[in-house]
């Protein structure tokens, strides 16, 4: 099993699928992970197997790495298309998100005013008044929402509270009044439990339905693309992605699909 652990503050660029040259943002240790959510197929793998020693980035560390990285960037390139809150676990986890954002937006405005800003979240913290206005700021403001279904939620993302709820995770994304990006990742696989195929209609149908409730800017649904901490999961098709996208498309949500 291989997993991903990204240098923090700062990494790459890389080449994001679906978000083009992407500067990394990672407000979690350098060194383990730290999230609200312990995903099946999460690249950094589990939260046990990777507890951090480091301590989070300050807002200042954070600043001063990034500044430093975008000048780099403007004298060498390449030209960030995105700054992306990403990396080692939830980002808006991190005690000064918001204040980390001011800073950010203020730096992207001075040397790269065409970049775009994105945030990868699980949607866990969007119900504090903070994030939710540090999110608003953003441009892509990117939400996690695997399926509608608590008992595969627990399957297949495992938070890490136990009071996690979709049905309030819903209406917080509603709050957005569409300056939101639903992420749904789509797969295959087994547990004890049974099958963990969310491409059938008992998942997608009420995914949708809460997607058309939302009314998202945009969705973007994808499937692996890197080797998964737990080995018995696979890849939904493209025809499975195709016709998913097409389902959402039809009800007037721009979507794209990502295989």
């Amino acid at each position: 099993m291989s997993t991903i652990i990204y240098t923090s503050p700062i990494f790459g660029p890389v080449k994001s699928r679906r978000l083009g040259v992407s500067l990394g943002i990672n407000l979690l240790p350098g060194d383990g992970k730290i999230c609200t959510f312990d995903c099946l197929y999460c690249e950094c793998g589990f939260n046990g197997d990777h507890r951090p020693r480091q301590k989070m980035p300050t807002r200042e560390e954070v600043r001063e790495a990034l500044e430093a990285r975008l000048r780099d960037m403007q004298a060498n390139g390449p030209a960030p298309d995105v700054l992306t809150f990403a990396g080692n676990g939830e980002p808006t986890a991190h005690p000064h998100f918001a204040a980390i954002m001011d800073d950010t937006l203020a730096l992207r405005d001075r040397y790269f005013p065409l970049a775009k800003v994105s945030v990868l979240s699980n949607a866990t913290m969007i119900h504090r008044p903070d994030i939710h206005a540090a999110l608003m700021r953003v441009d892509n403001n990117i939400q996690k929402m695997d399926t509608v279904n608590a008992q595969y939620i627990n399957r297949l993302d495992r938070p890490t509270s136990p009071g996690y709820d979709i049905e309030r995770i819903i209406a917080d994304l509603i709050r957005f009044e569409g300056h939101v990006i639903i992420q749904t990742m789509f797969l295959k696989g087994y547990d004890e439990q049974g099958s963990l195929d969310n491409t059938t209609e008992e998942y997608v149908g009420p995914w949708l339905e809460a997607v058309k409730r939302i009314r998202p800017e945009k969705v973007m649904v994808y499937t692996i693309d890197r080797e998964t901490p737990y080995s018995q999961l696979a890849k939904a098709t493209k025809e499975e992605l195709d016709s998913i996208r097409d389902r959402v498309l039809a009800a007037g949500i721009d979507c794209s699909a990502s295989y």
